[in-house]
């Protein structure tokens, strides 16, 4: 990847679903140190720890399936669904917002660069509207006490009739450190 950079054929490099101490022994090794870290974020896994230690390192971090994901495969018949929480609802209506527009605008707010995904144009031009309002330090404190280090994204398999992590034994698996 830095040769790529060093003959103009990318501007930088990015990291994805790294862990902190990947991040490290990344940066350790380095000549062109990497500018963002892509992962999964939203309330319901907040980050906090990976997002402060991103920016103690000028990465910037960008988060995927910022507004949950509720049409995967493997999802669970009683998880709870972001979009519909009882609290980002509440917040949304005293904002004359969409539930997606105000965990947009937490993101935005955080600092962190958050890319929704929709194939829906009314959808999509929605998400761009969460310019034109703030949400308070209590809204904030609201919105990230939801965190329950609850992942959407991580491939499971059926293996004696119940879902397992597809890659948990791998020795480069990066979510069974803390951060």
């Amino acid at each position: 990847m830095e040769k790529l950079v060093e003959k103009g054929l990318v501007k930088a490099i990015g990291l994805s679903n790294f862990n902190s101490r990947q991040i490290d022994e990344v940066i350790a090794a380095a000549t062109i140190k990497p500018a963002v870290l892509q992962v999964e974020c939203h309330p319901y896994l907040a980050q906090n720890e990976l997002i402060e230690h991103c920016q103690k390192h000028g990465l910037i971090v960008t988060a995927y399936s910022p507004l949950g994901s509720s049409q995967r495969m493997w999802k669970a018949p009683d998880e709870r669904e972001l979009l519909e929480d009882a609290d980002i609802k509440s917040i949304a209506n005293k904002h004359g917002k969409s539930p997606a527009q105000v965990l947009l605008r937490w993101q935005v707010q955080r600092g962190v660069v958050a890319i929704p995904k929709s194939v829906n144009a009314e959808r999509i031009t929605q998400n761009l509207q969460v310019f034109d309002f703030i949400l308070t330090e209590d809204e904030m404190k609201k919105i990230g006490s939801l965190n329950r280090n609850c992942r959407y994204i991580v491939p499971r398999v059926k293996v004696d009739n119940k879902f397992v992590f597809r890659d948990a034994l791998h020795p480069h698996y990066p979510f069974n450190d803390p951060y």
